[in-house]
């Protein structure tokens, strides 16, 4: 069979969308659909047409049946994708199960379309395929080295300074931040800038190992120290000499421990467990929590003597929920990471799709974004990511944190507003935000008192005189007359 081509009356840049189905019912309510919509098309009966075609030109959109005589839809997939990476490929089929839809995807197919389906549903498929074009793919995966952090924020350019500055420094150093928003690699960051870099760096999850062990994994022990220590053992003190030891999670640590840890710091001197030699600790200690250590010396659970032998220089880390203006360039980072590490185009994401991200709160901070993008790497249909192929939590997030309310709820979503004014390049956002805040004041006070302005006032703590001066100012006296909010 032949195959069959249409071109729309009118002028269009657009190539044909391909389809090839050894069904000729399914082509013609396919042809018909796309005819309704002026997109041109060309129709094929197998595999064999669709790559002798290629040798001449090259399809807006691929459409094909899995299973057609000849080679199938999946062979087909495999050689568009080795010869003609930028063609975007549907896969659909009447036989709908896991590993049809497993082997579409992991050959590289835009979308996999169960039959029957939907015209409209195909046709939007089809739309949205068509709409990756190469440029758009190749400036995504034209990249240059990955810097070792990113941080556009004022915070985070204080976080890069002070890394600076110690980079001819020995001194412990404390992190504070909450998880997930990369202390680690700060740490990393602290050692490979210090006159350390050329020594190991050992970490390890003090929070993440069983009491018992923590000391032995720390100190090391010798043979037959306990039961089952069939060899002696090397700690991570001891495995750290010369370099740097971060110690995560620093504010879990038992109390027994924290008196050893003192005294390796004070002394630089440690015993493996049960052993009698004291060993010398040429170690530079970099510690971290995302916990407040002065609240847990005052709940005794930490040592204070510790704390401040620890706390020499303090560094913290913000949230991401701060730094909203590092949202998108960290996204576009970990597209592209995902994309290496799956060997697939990174994916690119819309304006709407960035602003949805720079709104939801990220308690997970930096390591929640980096799932995310690493989700949809995977999960997003096309190389263009919009608002609809967010996750869940992002598309329905409120305003604020998961469980956020109160005082804390509206200061994170005042934080939020601020530094994407910042990211703007606003200028006199202070100004800005504070007649706003001043505005939603008064008119939230005056619907509660039913308009009376003297108990507004005093629910405000306000005199009558400064109320009716912010009014003025903040020109809500039309407002609150069109509203009915005028009585005295």
């Amino acid at each position: 069979m032949h195959a069959f081509a249409y071109e729309p009356p009118r002028t269009t840049a657009m190539k044909p969308v391909w389809i090839v189905d050894d069904d000729r019912s399914i082509r013609w309510v396919l042809e018909k659909a796309l005819a309704r919509e002026g997109i041109p098309y060309k129709s094929f009966a197998s595999a064999y047409e669709v790559l002798q075609a290629l040798a001449v030109s090259e399809p807006q959109v691929l459409v094909s049946d899995i299973r057609m005589p000849g080679e199938s839809g999946l062979v087909l997939l495999n050689k568009v994708k080795e010869r003609y990476p930028q063609i975007p490929v549907i896969i659909m089929t009447a036989y709908s199960d896991l590993d049809s839809a497993v082997a579409s995807f992991q050959g590289g197919a835009f979308e996999y379309l169960p039959k029957p389906f939907d015209v409209d549903h195909a046709l939007a498929l089809i739309r949205r395929a068509s709409s990756e074009t190469p440029s758009t793919v190749e400036a995504a995966a034209a990249t240059t080295e990955a810097p070792e952090m990113l941080g556009q924020a004022p915070s985070m350019q204080e976080v890069f300074r002070a890394i600076g500055r110690l980079s001819q420094s020995n001194a412990t150093v404390m992190i504070t931040g909450e998880s997930g928003t990369g202390k680690e690699l700060v740490a990393r960051a602290l050692h490979r800038h210090s006159p350390r870099a050329a020594g190991p760096f050992i970490a390890i999850n003090t929070a993440a190992i069983p009491k018992d062990l923590l000391e032995s994994e720390l100190f090391g022990h010798e043979r037959g120290a306990f039961t089952g220590a069939q060899s002696s053992r090397r700690g991570r003190f001891e495995q750290a000499e010369g370099g740097t030891l971060f110690l995560d999670e620093i504010g879990d640590m038992p109390p027994d421990l924290q008196v050893r840890l003192l005294r390796v710091l004070s002394d630089s001197e440690y015993y493996r467990v049960g052993g009698h030699a004291p060993l010398k600790a040429n170690v530079r200690v970099i510690a971290a929590t995302h916990q407040n250590l002065e609240e847990r010396v005052r709940q005794g659970l930490f040592r204070e003597d510790l704390m401040h032998r620890l706390n020499v220089v303090r560094l913290r880390l913000p949230p991401l929920r701060e730094r909203a203006e590092d949202i998108a360039p960290l996204a576009r980072h970990f597209l592209q990471k995902s994309a290496r590490e799956l060997a697939v185009e990174p994916k690119v994401l819309t304006e709407d799709a960035l602003r949805a991200l720079a709104a939801f709160p990220f308690p997970g901070n930096v390591r929640q974004l980096e799932n995310i993008c690493h989700w949809l790497t995977v999960m997003a249909p096309g190389q263009r990511v919009g608002v609809a192929d967010l996750p869940p939590e992002v598309r329905a997030a409120p305003s604020g944190a998961p469980g956020e309310s109160g005082e804390t709820g509206w200061r994170q979503a005042l934080d939020r507003e601020l530094a994407q004014a910042l990211a703007r390049g606003e200028h006199a956002v202070g100004d800005r935000l504070e007649r706003e805040f001043e505005k939603t004041l008064i008119l939230r006070a005056l619907a509660h008192t039913g308009g009376h302005r003297m108990e507004a006032a005093q629910w405000l703590g306000w005199g009558r005189n400064t109320l009716t001066r912010k009014i003025q100012e903040l020109g809500l006296e039309p407002e609150l007359k069109k509203g009915g909010r005028e009585s005295p």
